[in-house]
């Protein structure tokens, strides 16, 4: 196999006199040879099959923090619809920064994690404030900024303003780890180290943007999770893998946590009565909660939903004769404007089904 995995400790001499002979010279040499084949090889499969995604037909700062805020824990399907009328209804850092956190989190509706919406606008408010709306060119000020770590921030400067510098995410980590045998867990202190080491190493000192879109791709078209179609890798030759299958290490999940949540449907000729969460889904509106402690309850509506590390059974229950559904953290909506606020997706999917029963039963 080429030198690929020691490319990362290439020597640097001052030396104006080097010994052509010495082992270290070879050894860097043909790791410079490695490096050049395997961006070769890499780039020409990139060009025939490359993914075409809309964020890679801008260099706007702010489109690219939107995908990539937008591309954590969602897939890229996904993502795409969200993102294009995302930058119709806030077009620039302005836009976004000016608009309400109620508006924020509607057009974010259905992407679920919401802390990521959050953070946008929060980073949306700070470039304004702090910079004009003009985006910092380091990654020490991108990372001050609120959601943004050393991955967004580097897409930031590689992707908008052509910067070399290297990233890893979810695919180039699993695709590095393969091509290292990396025995070590990718998300320790210790593996995360020698991840960006390598994807540094790897580096072209021109078209960066492109190279790390290719790695991305690479990762996440072959280098698949599971059992990669390393019969189809561009760079197979330079692979170290034993048990591809086996690779990236990490930490074992955290089982998941089973949770029963009662809420109440709480409807009238006038509408129908919702809550403002205060905490898990803060600022949008849910069905009213019903304390764990309320006695017998009809269920009109049960489905389950993933949130983190729970799986939650939401019930939504008929309103019981003793229930107190009045609080400072209620309001009553008309139907025709429940459309037009943020709800979680859990809560939209049963207020609507409930919606529909209910005028069913009505006719």
């Amino acid at each position: 196999m080429a030198a690929l995995a020691c490319s990362q400790t290439i020597s640097r001499s001052n030396s104006s006199t080097p010994d052509c002979s010495s082992p270290r010279l070879h050894r860097t040499r043909d790791a410079l040879l490695s490096r050049t084949s395997f961006r070769r090889a890499l780039s020409s499969w990139f060009r025939k099959h490359g993914r075409d995604l809309p964020w890679r037909h801008t260099t706007d700062p702010y489109a690219i923090l939107v995908s990539e805020l937008m591309l954590q824990q969602t897939q890229v399907a996904t993502v795409i619809p969200y993102y294009e009328r995302w930058l119709r209804r806030f077009p620039t850092v302005q836009a976004l920064a000016h608009a309400s956190e109620s508006d924020v989190l509607h057009a974010w509706q259905g992407l679920g994690y919401y802390a990521r919406a959050r953070n946008l606008h929060a980073s949306a408010k700070a470039l304004s404030e702090r910079y004009g709306g003009i985006f910092p060119r380091s990654s020490s000020e991108l990372q001050a900024l609120p959601g943004i770590g050393r991955y967004t921030a580097n897409a930031i400067l590689t992707f908008a303003f052509g910067q070399s510098v290297p990233i890893v995410e979810a695919n180039t980590a699993r695709l590095f780890a393969r091509l290292l045998n990396l025995k070590t867990r990718v998300d320790s202190g210790e593996g995360r180290d020698q991840l960006w080491d390598f994807a540094a190493a790897l580096l072209p000192r021109r078209d960066a943007a492109l190279h790390n879109s290719a790695v991305m791709d690479l990762g996440a078209l072959v280098c698949v999770a599971g059992q990669p179609n390393c019969g189809v890798c561009p760079v197979r030759t330079f692979c170290r893998a034993e048990a591809p299958a086996l690779l990236p290490m990490k930490q074992a999940r955290t089982p998941l946590k089973l949770l029963t949540e009662d809420h109440l449907f709480a409807a009238t000729s006038r509408g129908v009565t919702l809550e403002q969460s205060q905490d898990r889904w803060r600022g949008m509106w849910i069905l009213p909660r019903l304390a764990s402690s309320s006695g017998q309850r009809r269920v009109l509506y049960s489905a389950e939903f993933p949130f983190t590390h729970h799986r939650i059974t939401l019930r939504v229950c008929e309103v019981p004769p003793d229930a107190n559904c009045s609080t400072d953290l209620q309001r009553t909506f008309a139907f025709g404007e429940v459309a037009s606020i943020p709800m979680p997706s859990p809560h939209r999917r049963a207020l609507d089904a409930l919606i529909r029963a209910r005028t069913r039963d009505a006719n």
